[in-house]
């Protein structure tokens, strides 16, 4: 019995030989610019994946580019994976331009689909242009950063170099030629079956991969990840920063409501976190501050509407200079601003006009809401007597004759006396 139980054993391990050392390859996907979410994401499933011994970290890509610090962190983090780390750039269509190209080209296994490009890593300053002389320190760097990444990887140093100087891009087909790039695939499947058997370089020795029955595992962005990343936006902080300035400038305006505030101060948060990650430019901050100061003046003072245009202006320019970027993923969208100053003017003009008309509002309580009342005379006023306006009794005088019984109007108020007029 004994023996039959070993060789069924026997029979079974050998008879599945792919079931039994199946392995994991970890997908991520990095779609977007380069932040410090995404390189925590890239660095959390390195992490992770190093940890459960998995075969593989696929990082399907693209990317117009992104920040240079967060760049040098995820470059840092895949030189020294203990894990293989392949960066596919997908689906047709995609690319991997500067920060992202840099990034490609520090991982282990660079591959591209068909019409895809990679390249145009040339550094851009954010916020105040530098000097000529800056300008060449800051080239200069990059182009030694990424010729040394080059060299680690066995890739063209000069064609990396140029990406850098020249903002040299290249096609899929162009980068596989010119050996800055390992292979090219159609899709996932293609490039696992290209990957099989190929070695790469741990620890100063060459390891075959051995990717026979691998099975594909995707991890998204989490929860908090890609919250962080939404507001990480432009546009989205934007927006955010307007809603919390808005919020707070309400719950000034009217103490006590406390909703508004609320929101107010979580958006504003958010905002000053999404700032971090961007190229900020303070000067466009105060220039919305002022257009908000702007707006409750005009509910102050009247300035005919003066008021009201300086803060549009004033909204308009510092919702331009706000993020100084000659990158497009790194400004707000012309739509974004049309549509968020249309409609902080719409709440500013509707805030002034309720004000306007409670400042001219008759009074309806006190001493002055009795001015303008009618009422009846109920005994003969000359020059004193009893009125009876608004349901209570009166001592009023008057300058004229009025009989029991008259319609009056009350035209001033003294103390406890009212004077009246026949109505």
């Amino acid at each position: 019995m004994l023996r039959l139980l070993i060789l069924t054993l026997f029979i079974m391990t050998y008879s599945f030989p792919a079931v039994a050392g199946k392995g994991v390859v970890r997908s991520i996907d990095i779609n977007g610019p380069i932040n410090p979410v995404t390189a925590d994401y890239l660095k959390r499933n390195l992490r992770e994946a190093a940890r459960s011994n998995e075969m593989l970290l696929l990082v399907e890509m693209d990317t117009p580019g992104g920040l240079d610090s967060a760049m040098r962190d995820s470059v840092k983090d895949v030189m020294a994976s203990p894990v293989p780390v392949v960066v596919y750039v997908a689906p047709s269509g995609a690319r991997a331009a500067s920060a992202g190209a840099v990034i490609a080209l520090a991982a282990d296994i660079c591959a591209m689909a068909p019409g895809t490009n990679i390249g145009a890593a040339h550094p851009v300053s954010i916020g105040e242009k530098p000097d000529k002389v800056m300008q060449e320190k800051l080239v200069n760097d990059a182009e030694a950063y990424v010729e040394g990444i080059a060299r680690k990887r066995g890739r063209n140093e000069v064609l990396a170099k140029q990406m850098v100087r020249e903002s040299l891009s290249l096609s899929a087909e162009k980068a596989l030629e010119g050996k800055v790039i390992d292979l090219i695939a159609a899709d996932r499947g293609e490039l696992l079956r290209k990957l099989d058997g190929r070695n790469v370089l741990r620890n100063g020795k060459s390891v075959a991969l051995d990717l026979t029955g691998a099975e594909v595992k995707e991890y998204e962005m989490a929860t908090r990840e890609k919250i962080l990343n939404v507001i990480s936006n432009p546009n989205v902080a934007y927006v955010l920063m307007m809603l919390g300035f808005l919020g707070i400038f309400f719950e000034l305006s009217n103490p006590g409501v406390i909703l508004p505030g609320v929101i107010g101060g979580i958006s504003l948060i958010l905002a000053f976190f999404a700032f971090q990650t961007l190229p900020v430019n303070y000067a466009g901050v105060l220039l919305i501050l002022l257009a908000i100061v702007l707006f409750i003046a005009e509910i102050k003072i009247v300035s005919h509407g003066m008021l009201t245009v300086g803060g549009v202006i004033s909204m308009i320019l510092g919702s331009l200079l706000l993020f100084e970027s000659p990158e497009p993923y790194l400004r707000v969208s012309w739509s974004v601003i049309i549509v968020t100053v249309l409609a902080t003017t719409v709440f500013a003009v509707c805030a002034v006009t309720l004000a306007v008309k409670a400042h001219r509002r008759k009074p309806v309580s006190g001493r002055e809401g009795l001015i303008g009342e009618t009422g009846r005379a109920e005994t003969a006023i000359d020059p004193e007597g009893k009125v009876f306006v608004r349901g209570e009794y009166w001592q009023a005088f008057s300058d004229e004759q009025i009989a029991p019984n008259d319609k009056i109007e009350v035209v001033a108020v003294d103390g406890m006396r009212v004077k009246v007029k026949k109505a």
